[in-house]
């Protein structure tokens, strides 16, 4: 029998009293890609992070090449041939490639020369195309991760543990990660490539495990396999399928007229942008994190300043009104921050429900909040919802995220009677949760309201969407009907590649 690579038995880690990781034992062999599949907390990071030396677990044994070993720091697990992608980048900014790359690896003093060289040479082989002498600050989303990539094959890492590492990619850069993962283990290397997404997964892997609840739940060959079976293992049921049937739109709701916004930090954010909503329509808007998209939803929410344009809803202008104002209007925001934007966490799930409509008289017996009226309609969110609570005085810092989630999402849909902004609305949600908010959104949709839906997650622009815009750099680049797009056209956009024929602009 061959001796694995990596061998984890019987790993067990506990935060506080909380079961993280229960029982684990999973083996890596050399040459393969090893897929941890499971929703969000489900405990595939938190394994890895044992293995990477980050977190030390309670019980349990690490064995490489057959042989019982402690890892107690990540200087141990690179030593050992062990690299991590994490989720968020531990780069310089300020500092070059070659300079990030050689970070921690080398003393004395540097001939600059000869590493920039080395690194060059390094990123050659393996297809990147990446100037070493570049500074990271100047560098794409995807080139920071090549970069991270190539800091661990500098270190001679033999297994690469790739925290989902598509993240933060357009598709293009998806598809070029993929490639070089496959060409890595070909020599003999090994991935560990955890990830949410179905798709992905099967794409790259050559074994599966599946995680719920910080236990195994599968251990599966790709090839017998299916999604429909891992999704069942992943959430413990199957998942029913998403209808989405386009509705006839006859009536502008909203309107968004040469819109430029102002950051927090005074700069333009969003230049010139300019769509509309039609009643009964969902408006998505795809792009790579931080290209406006947060700036679009607070310009139009009334939470940050317009430089200029102008937002017209039935017909008439809202620029000039306040949050509240806009409120009362009937736009609802549920914004892409939960937990700084959306909830107030010391509050209970009732007070977090008429948090932004708390002026609204239908609460108030003259100056003091009508509690039970309030506690009547937080019940009936919870059963509509199906929030998992104790009740409606339960603390929201108490809840799982996809529940919090639940309660923006309920107050937003109460308060949006005419637009509904989404940002990110299913950003660190389990499967479940997931299908039951697009659900919501559709059934808004099909109510006659005007649905923004702005969204990293191309999958679920794709399922959700009538017409797609992208964002890239503040700019709307272009605006297509979803049956008229296919994702190596969104793909481009979304890098900033503007076509060259059929440009629509609604400005």
């Amino acid at each position: 029998m061959i001796t694995p690579f990596i061998e984890l038995k019987g790993i067990t880690k506990y935060f506080s009293r909380v079961i993280a990781n229960k029982d684990i034992s999973l083996s890596i062999g050399k040459g393969e890609v090893l897929a941890l599949l499971g929703e969000n907390g489900a405990g595939k990071s938190t394994i890895m992070k044992v293995l990477y030396g980050l977190y030390h677990a309670e019980e349990g044994d690490i064995f490489i090449n057959g042989e019982k070993t402690t890892i107690s720091s990540p200087k141990d697990a690179i030593n050992l041939g062990i690299g991590m992608i994490q989720q968020h980048f531990s780069l310089v900014p300020r500092h070059t490639v070659t300079e990030n790359i050689i970070l921690g690896n080398q003393s004395g003093i540097l001939n600059n020369t000869v590493l920039s060289r080395q690194v060059r040479n390094l990123a050659e082989t393996y297809g990147f195309d990446i100037d070493p002498d570049s500074f990271i600050m100047d560098l794409s989303v995807g080139l920071q991760q090549k970069t991270e990539i190539l800091k661990a094959l500098y270190q001679e890492a033999e297994l690469l543990i790739m925290d989902e590492p598509t993240a933060v990619l357009t598709p293009q850069e998806a598809d070029n990660l993929m490639a070089f993962i496959r060409a890595f283990v070909e020599r003999g290397n090994s991935v560990v490539f955890i990830s949410h997404k179905m798709k992905e997964v099967m794409k790259v892997a050559d074994r599966v495990i599946v995680m719920r609840s910080g236990r195994i739940l599968g251990n599966l060959r790709k090839g017998e396999t299916t999604e429909k079976e891992l999704s069942a293992l992943m959430v413990g049921k199957e998942l029913p399928f998403l209808e989405n049937r386009r509705r006839p739109v006859s009536e502008i709701g909203i309107e968004i007229k040469r819109l430029s916004v102002l950051s927090t930090q005074g700069h333009v954010a969003l230049e010139n942008v300019s769509f509309s909503i039609g009643k009964g329509e969902i408006f998505g808007i795809a792009g790579v994190s931080g290209n406006g998209q947060q700036e679009l939803g607070d310009g139009i929410g009334g939470l940050l300043p317009l430089k200029s344009g102008d937002i017209l809803l039935d017909g008439k202008s809202i620029k000039n009104l306040s949050a509240k104002e806009r409120i009362a209007a009937g736009v609802g925001y549920v914004h892409a921050d939960r937990l700084t934007a959306g909830l107030v966490l010391e509050m209970s799930l009732s007070e977090n429900l008429f948090l932004k409509n708390s002026f609204d008289p239908e609460w108030a017996n003259y100056i003091f909040i009508n509690r039970k009226k309030l506690n009547g309609y937080a019940d009936k969110a919870i059963d509509d919802y199906s929030i998992k609570t104790s009740g409606n005085v339960e603390l929201v810092k108490a809840l799982s995220g996809g529940n919090q989630q639940k309660v923006v999402v309920a107050r937003e849909v109460n308060i949006g009677r005419k637009v509904i902004i989404f940002d990110q609305p299913t950003r660190g949600l389990d499967l479940g949760a997931i299908d039951y908010v697009h659900k919501t959104i559709l059934a808004e949709r099909d109510k006659g309201k005007c649905v923004l839906l702005i969204s990293t997650e191309l999958s679920e622009i794709f399922a959700l969407s009538d017409r797609i815009g992208v964002l890239y750099s503040g700019r709307l680049l272009r605006i297509i009907d979803r049956e008229d797009a296919d994702i190596e056209m969104i793909g481009m956009l979304m890098a900033g590649y503007e076509p060259q024929e059929g440009y629509t602009d609604e400005s």
